[in-house]
């Protein structure tokens, strides 16, 4: 546990979370910061979990002597967000204070009774309430629904114009010791941002309508400081994971990167080959490319790839009349996600009978995903020069759609 000052009578408690799968799912080689935050006026409020509280009420007791408190300083709970990660602690904390004053949505009052059992002084608040905490500190709420679940709210100190975001606004990764934008080097702020779109696509991304309906909502909200629930605390350039965020959302649509993923997955070495053969092809166009195999990459890693990616390469062998499994597997994620519009080649390998363009079709028109295909490259057994040709007039085909010139740019 770390405590830090954000602003006068404003801390951040933050815990680094390493070597887990986040949600049970995702991978986080960098780590993720899980933050909540102590707001101080005449009346003191608790915003967002205790992260890394153990539970052992002197290890709390601890925490908040270091502020010169006590828990029977803290007049309100304010709840953003219902989510475990955020709210795995409130049953210990009301076994220390029964009392509580908690702030949260109608939708979150929901959960509360259906994590936790029956939960006493709940004030429901929706948009434009305000809590008075004295010393001219006034916090503002709005609620954000369905960033991530429909229960989400941000909370806005009037004082010192800081948001405390939540999720909204939240980052993977994780630097010992640096907790603030104004603490990084210009290499570290590029691991952030890296970060960013890898949390966004693999947390947010399905709800990417509901996020844009709420950086609308924000906008014209004066804020210096954003405090979210995961990640950095930006106050020296908050308008930066704004404009991060206005590009996640977009990119669900359409990437404007010149980026492209090839994704394969290989039984036999056959696809895996031809896989390769495209991979060295366009080296010689000015585009960025990432090279996943399939299962051995995590689906974060995918995702995060994808989003950024206006061309998608998809490299797979037909198994049982159908797609390679894991391939098949990852594309369903990519339609969960919603990825939509992305410009693509397949190729892949074939035995005895073809069918994996079938099963593709069919998860491209469920998922309403609304990719442009090329025509695809299949070959029976191994690929032959004609393949080759046909596979290299295809990554050509692509690089023009996604305006990409044929040289790459040398210095």
């Amino acid at each position: 546990m770390n405590i830090t000052t954000v602003s006068e009578g404003i801390f951040n408690l933050s815990v680094s979370l390493e070597n887990i799968l986040f949600e049970g799912i995702w991978e986080i080689p960098r780590g993720v910061s899980v933050n909540s935050y102590i707001v101080k006026g005449e009346k003191i409020a608790l915003v967002d979990g205790v992260c890394g509280w153990d539970g052992v009420p002197e290890h709390l007791f601890e925490m908040l002597d270091q502020m010169n408190m006590t828990i029977e300083d803290v007049d309100y709970l304010i709840i953003n967000h219902m989510e475990p990660d955020h709210s795995g602690w409130l049953e210990d904390l009301r076994s220390i204070k029964a009392n509580l004053n908690i702030i949260c949505t109608k939708p979150a009052e929901q959960l509360l009774e259906a994590f936790y059992g029956r939960v006493d002084n709940i004030r429901v608040v929706k948009d434009g309430d305000t809590l008075d905490l004295g010393n001219g500190r006034v916090l503002t709420f709005a609620t954000v629904p369905n960033v991530h679940w429909p229960d989400a709210m941000v909370t806005y100190d009037t004082l010192t114009q800081t948001l405390f975001s939540c999720d909204v606004f939240g980052t993977y990764g994780h630097i010992e010791g640096k907790h603030f934008d104004d603490d990084l080097t210009e290499e570290e702020l590029v691991i952030f941002e890296e970060e960013g779109v890898r949390y966004y696509s693999n947390i947010v991304a399905t709800f990417s309508d509901f996020t844009k309906k709420a950086l609308d909502k924000l906008k014209d909200i004066e804020i210096k400081v954003i405090a979210p629930g995961h990640g950095l605390v930006w106050r020296k350039n908050p308008g930066k994971i704004i404009d991060d965020y206005k590009r996640y959302v977009a990119y669900q649509k359409e990437p404007d990167l010149h980026e492209v993923t090839v994704l394969y997955g290989s039984m036999y070495g056959m696809t895996e080959k031809a896989a390769l053969h495209v991979v060295e092809n366009l080296k010689q166009y000015d585009v960025k490319v990432n090279v996943h195999r399939v299962p051995e990459t995590s689906w974060g890693t995918v995702l995060a790839s994808v989003w950024n990616s206006s061309g998608i390469i998809l490299a797979m062998p037909t198994y049982e009349y159908k797609m390679f499994p894991p391939m098949a597997a990852v594309l369903e994620e990519l339609g969960n996600k919603k990825v939509h519009n992305r410009k693509a080649l397949r190729i892949g390998s074939y035995g005895w009978s073809g069918g994996a363009q079938k099963e593709l079709d069919e998860i491209m028109k469920h998922k309403g995903m609304k990719w442009t295909f090329i025509d695809p490259v299949e070959f029976k057994g191994a690929a032959d020069e004609s393949d080759y040709q046909k596979m290299d007039e295809g990554v050509e085909k692509l690089m023009e759609m996604i305006g990409v010139s044929d040289t790459v740019v040398t210095v």
